[in-house]
């Protein structure tokens, strides 16, 4: 306890020094902890695009659907799978869907578009689909209307009250087609939702497309992303080769690899940041220890251990360290915060780039423990590191050459 607080006295005495030392930790330490806190947002934002406004975290489909997107590799979601599905740890919701492509037409306008089925109530516990409906009203179960994406409708230059033909391909070469009244009109954040397709009651769907039912998916709601391997694991154990079970990023590989892509970047200039870091405590302990090594010589030559003495000067380092990393973190939380209330909104040709991978033109910030934790640890370990060379340098200390420097 004396040599710790010895240690304090020390790094003291020349303020200004230990001073720089502290803010050039105390900004790595913000700046570090900004970045994965950016990286770390904008990764949860994509995916809750992908998962929240359509695939859900994981979906069950026929064995063949997912390669050949076929009307006609449907399956019944009988009662033995709906109970395996709510008996599944972590499962909150099981969603059906009949998803296919039809001919949307309204006088002399005609437009190729995804048709979906769903069950209005069960969908809005995922998409919440009822809060985008621009214009109009959402769905009823078992009604004849038709919700339609915002730049669809204008394509085809509908608007509440028209009625769309629509003419399809139906179940085993059925033939589908069908007068729907647009009740409706969607407009998602992301762009390239709204020009996606219309939706449909599920039951409508079936008869649409002759498929009484049946289903082309069953989306999955679990309670987090970090349940949706165990989750699937459990699900292919139980349904075995008869269903097939995907999760998000194995339907959408692009934002995947788009994640995995800009992690790897994230990587690379938070090295170099920790880097920088590194060397400017490392130059300051330098200089430290240069500018006493006179002083470190006298205690040696006056009996103190030179054990003693490196513990003494690891307890200088490390301090300096931690007055600068907890000085970081108790900065960063307020910042981050303030992000997290107000995302960044993109501009230009930048917003551009988003919507065009549609994502919501903006920079998200995210606040889990480990963004924080993991900077400081990261740190800490940089100054263990950096104690290095004084410690040894005070073991292998040469009492003459010392007095004499």
């Amino acid at each position: 306890m004396r040599d710790l607080k010895l240690a304090w006295r020390n790094i003291w005495r020349n303020k200004r020094r230990t001073i720089i030392t502290v803010a050039s930790i105390f900004f790595g330490v913000i700046l570090s902890t900004l970045m994965t806190s950016m990286q770390e947002g904008t990764y949860a934002k994509m995916i809750d695009n992908v998962v929240r406004f359509y695939s859900g975290y994981l979906q069950v489909h026929h064995p063949d659907y997912w390669e050949t997107k076929s009307i006609d590799d449907l399956f019944v979601p009988d009662d033995s799978l709906m109970q395996q599905l709510s008996s599944t740890k972590h499962v909150q919701a099981a969603i059906p869907r009949l998803e296919s492509f039809a001919l949307l037409s309204y006088k002399h306008n005609t437009k190729g578009a995804m048709v979906i089925g769903v069950e209005p109530e069960k969908e809005n516990q995922l998409t919440q689909l009822n809060h985008w409906v621009k214009q109009g009203t959402y769905l009823t179960a078992g009604g004849n209307g038709i919700l339609v994406a915002v730049n669809l409708a204008k394509n085809l230059d509908v608007t509440l009250g028209d009625t769309l033909a629509l003419i399809g391909q139906g179940y085993h070469g059925m033939s589908a087609s069908g007068l729907f009244p647009v009740v409706g009109i969607l407009e998602f954040p992301t762009p390239a939702m709204n020009n996606f397709g219309a939706y449909i009651s599920l039951s409508r769907a079936q008869e649409f497309f002759s498929a009484p039912g049946r289903i082309s998916s069953l989306v999955i709601n679990v309670s987090g992303y970090d349940e949706v391997t165990p989750v699937k694991q459990s699900l292919v154990q139980a349904l075995g080769q008869s269903l097939s079970v995907m999760t998000w990023d194995e339907m959408d590989p692009v934002t995947k690899q788009m994640i995995e892509s800009d992690k790897g970047q994230g990587i690379i200039m938070k090295s170099i940041l920790y880097i920088l870091i590194g060397f400017g405590v490392f130059s300051t302990i330098l200089m430290m220890i240069s500018e006493r090594m006179k002083e470190l010589g006298i205690m040696v030559a006056v009996g103190m251990k030179k054990l003693r003495l490196a513990t003494i000067v690891f307890y200088e380092t490390m301090l300096i360290a931690l007055v600068g990393l907890a000085a970081g973190f108790m900065a960063s939380i307020p910042i981050i915060q303030f992000f997290i209330r107000n995302p960044i909104p993109l501009t230009g040709e930048t917003a551009k780039v988003y919507e065009e991978f549609g994502l919501e033109p903006a920079i998200y910030f995210g606040s889990e423990l480990y963004i924080f934790f993991n900077q400081l640890w990261i740190m800490l370990l940089i100054s263990l590191l950096v104690s290095i060379y004084p410690v040894s340098k005070i073991l292998r200390i040469n009492v003459t050459k010392a007095l004499h420097g």
